[in-house]
């Protein structure tokens, strides 16, 4: 369920933006609390992967630099620490350039990944393909501190801050007119 009934990301951005979106900060819940919880989440994305305990906080760790990415795509700098963990992660996720017989090219994980590797260099495919078609920078992260929800910026402008105006704009806007008066 997206907030304010938006609509998901398209294709290639699924499974980024699920993987976002497995802990509600407000409600303080996390899916990924354990690493069967996480070789679940990646079933439902047709991946079978399992995973140790140390995978889950690798996931835990890139889940919440991706969210930063996405935050950035609203005009906030990605902070210092979650490009180290994106680079270190990324850095053992290698991708591979798969040529097609009709020419058509392709980026792919490496064959012989398993486990956080494997779905890191997944959603690194995934992101590739985003950049390429030019949806990447349409996926992101409420403006909220205590939302922080990844949702696809489908305005026309792509000038969304907010995963609905219902609620976390709504809230800002309040904010912002208390703080004048």
């Amino acid at each position: 369920m997206q907030p304010g009934a938006r609509t998901p990301a398209p294709e290639p951005l699924v499974l980024v933006q699920d993987l976002a979106n497995t802990v509600d900060l407000e409600m303080e819940r996390d899916q990924l609390r354990s690493p069967g919880d996480l070789a679940d989440f990646a079933a439902v994305h047709r991946l079978r992967l399992t995973f140790t305990a140390e995978d889950l906080v690798e996931i835990l760790e890139f889940r919440e630099a991706l969210r930063d990415v996405c935050q950035a795509h609203t005009g906030v700098e990605v902070p210092a620490a979650s490009g180290v963990v994106l680079d270190r992660l990324l850095a053992q996720a290698p991708l591979r350039l798969v040529l097609g017989t009709d020419g058509s090219a392709v980026v792919q994980p490496a064959a012989e990944l398993i486990g956080v590797s494997a779905l890191t260099a997944r959603m690194a495919a995934d992101i590739a393909a985003a950049v390429v078609d030019g949806t990447w920078p349409r996926l992101k992260a409420c403006g909220a501190d205590t939302c922080r929800w990844v949702y696809y910026d489908r305005s026309p402008a792509g000038r969304s801050r907010w995963c609905t105006m219902a609620i976390c704009g709504s809230r800002n806007k309040m904010r912002q007119y208390r703080a004048r008066t």
